[in-house]
């Protein structure tokens, strides 16, 4: 079965891997359902490339779910948040967590990334910790949950190292489109991937195209020419 026909098939596992199969979009929801809005911060904390994470959002977006709200003065900057269709995957992550703990490699008694309380019950969510019966469509809404010290040192490291590699590099990467661009079709999608495969050509820097400008005026005006010498009195 191809991809494209996952979405066409009449099983519902098929169906919504087709939406949210891929670890991208499962760690952006992750990153979403912490209240992590913004391209940038989402960005340092996948390591995914501008170009794929503005795939992600927009094919999130065109499927409902996510939503974005500008913020700032000018409104072509935006912030993503979850709609209700994309909180209910927070079951999905909630079982990838559980499965993670048990058979991700930790220790037995190793504390968890982040800890969480079902606010209803004041149950510890451990490993074995299943939804209520009653308590269905989950939504990390019902949780109350705190970082572990150790994982918020991890996310400090990884947006550290993403701010000092774009300094270091020179480039200020950005996304691959405007803030303010509708959802893209999937045949758009398509067309981004396929340019995404291309060489990339490197990109200069605000300052450096400055500079170039510059020196390229310079060399373009012509030098005065020098003054007679004064006639001696």
């Amino acid at each position: 079965m191809a991809w494209d026909e996952t979405s066409e098939s009449i099983c519902p596992i098929a169906r919504g891997l087709s939406i949210f199969g891929d670890r991208w979009t499962l760690l952006i929801m992750r990153e979403i359902g912490m209240e992590v809005r913004r391209f940038e911060d989402i960005q340092a904390q996948t390591g995914m490339s501008s170009n794929l994470l503005t795939m992600r959002l927009k094919r999130l977006e065109e499927d409902g779910m996510i939503e974005r709200r500008p913020y700032g003065d000018r409104n072509n900057r935006f912030e993503y948040f979850a709609t209700e269709k994309g909180k209910e995957l927070d079951a999905v992550l909630l079982a990838i967590r559980s499965w993670g703990q048990r058979w991700g490699g930790f220790e037995e008694d190793a504390e968890p990334s982040v800890n969480m309380v079902y606010k209803q019950t004041g149950e510890v969510i451990d490993p074995r910790w299943q939804v209520p019966r009653k308590g269905f469509p989950f939504s990390f809404d019902d949780v109350q949950c705190s970082i572990s010290e150790a994982f918020l040192m991890e996310r400090e490291a990884r947006a550290a190292a993403f701010k000092a590699n774009r300094r270091k590099s020179g480039v200020k990467e950005t996304p691959t489109e405007p803030a303010n661009a509708k959802p893209a079709s999937k045949a758009a999608a398509k067309t981004t991937a396929a340019a995404k495969r291309s060489p990339a050509v490197p990109v200069k820097s605000a300052k450096t195209v400055k500079a170039a400008k510059a020196t390229k005026a310079t060399k373009a005006t012509p030098k005065p020419a020098k003054a007679k010498a004064a006639k001696a009195r």
